[in-house]
């Protein structure tokens, strides 16, 4: 009986060409990687190296992009000013400069108040502390009966070691101000020109955003960007006219107190509590309270009284009124807003989110559609019968119904 032939596994020479070849391969042991693993692996090590670059990119560019957004909203609020400007013949890049260097001007003269301000009280405080420690000196040594000396205390004080560290660290100190100083005017002037620009060339903006765009989507883009210049308009509009009121209301009282610089002090109490939101009522008030409190320590009290009543006049009865036309959110919508704001752009979110906010409820309210609500004319006579009738009477009319 011949020996039975045994059988080996073909050769890879031997398989024939085609899917069924590859299949065979692949599935004996010890075979070759299939040919896609190596094109998946460089493709996904390729998608890990884009996000990381475009991460790493988005980081470096943070800064930028936040500056042309602050510029894109600042374009929006004069925008409206830019357009009248316009409508009368001037062309649109002299209008926007015009706009500007009013507002260069404005900014420039209230700082110029404030600094002339802050300047002679710090000099007047300086001059005045020898006599505000004397009388400290006095009431503590009458009140704990001590001995305490003016002289001593000035002496320990200027002769102490922690005076002396921060003295020595404000003067290292120096360059990083000096660096902070100057990075702040150059974002200054990165918003001033990219706000220029968008404000200049705000058609052709427009007219280049819409060119990649279908007609039906160009309608929307165009809506939108309307209402964003409206309801920033607005914003800037109704806060400038509350800062006005604000800042007469607060200069009659400070001029009525006799407290210095009033004028500038009620500009400062005007822009602050109106363009800074949740805290900027506290942070305005503050000022005036501590210079009035260099006058008489009582007339601090009457600036506190007062700011507080103005803020629940303003918050109930003025800002209602005004921005019900112009931005018309709820207290608590706007509220929300700022805090997911600052929590997502620091103070620069805090200082957009009202307008953005107003502008996407503006944009949803074009596209939802709303219906009235039906009244239950039931519900109405059986609540109208049940409140003109007496306890009495509506317990003998659930005894009937029970029997």
């Amino acid at each position: 009986m011949a020996p039975a032939e045994e059988t080996l596994p073909p050769d890879a020479d031997d398989v024939p060409a085609g899917p069924q070849a590859d299949a065979a391969r692949e599935a004996r042991p010890g075979a070759a990687m299939p040919r896609w693993l190596p094109r998946a692996m460089v493709l996904a090590l390729a998608l890990v190296a884009c996000y990381r670059l475009a991460t790493w990119a988005f980081d470096q560019l943070t800064g930028l992009l936040l500056n042309i957004l602050i510029a894109f909203f600042l374009a929006l609020a004069i925008e409206p000013a830019v357009d009248r400007m316009a409508a009368r013949g001037v062309r649109r890049g002299v209008a926007t400069g015009l706009v500007f260097l009013g507002i260069l001007i404005g900014v420039a003269g209230f700082f110029t108040l404030l600094g002339s301000m802050l300047a002679d009280q710090i000099m007047t405080m300086v001059e005045d502390f020898p006599k505000y420690l004397d009388q400290l000196v006095i009431w503590v040594n009458e009140t704990f009966h001590t001995e305490l000396s003016r002289v001593e205390i000035q002496d320990s004080v200027l002769h102490s070691d922690w005076l002396q560290s921060y003295v020595r660290n404000s003067a290292n100190n120096v360059l990083d101000v000096s660096a902070q100083v100057l990075g702040g005017l150059f974002r200054v002037l990165t918003v001033t020109l990219f706000a220029f620009y968008f404000a200049a060339d705000g058609p052709r903006l427009r007219r280049a955003l819409c060119s990649v765009l279908p007609p039906t989507r160009q309608a929307e883009v165009l809506r939108a960007w309307e209402i964003a210049v409206a309801k920033t308009g607005g914003y800037i509009y109704s806060r400038g006219l509350m800062a006005l009121i604000s800042g007469v209301a607060h200069y009659v009282l400070l001029e009525w107190l006799g407290v210095p610089y009033a004028p500038a002090l009620a500009v400062w109490v005007g822009l602050i509590s109106q363009f800074i939101p949740t805290i900027g009522t506290y942070l305005a008030g503050a000022l005036p309270m501590l210079i009035a409190f260099t006058v008489e320590p009582w007339y601090a009290l009457w600036v506190l009284v007062f700011v507080v009543i103005y803020q629940q006049f303003e918050n109930y009865l003025l800002q209602p009124r005004i921005t019900a036309r112009t931005v018309d959110i709820h207290p608590a919508v706007s509220f929300g807003s700022v805090i997911a704001g600052t929590a997502l752009l620091g103070a620069v979110g805090a200082l957009i989110a009202i307008p953005a906010t107003a502008t996407l409820q503006a944009f949803l309210g074009a596209y939802i559609k709303r219906y009235d609500v039906a009244d239950d004319l039931r519900v109405q006579r059986r609540t109208r019968r049940r409140g003109g009738m007496s306890a009495l009477a509506r317990v003998r009319d659930s005894l009937k119904r029970r029997s």
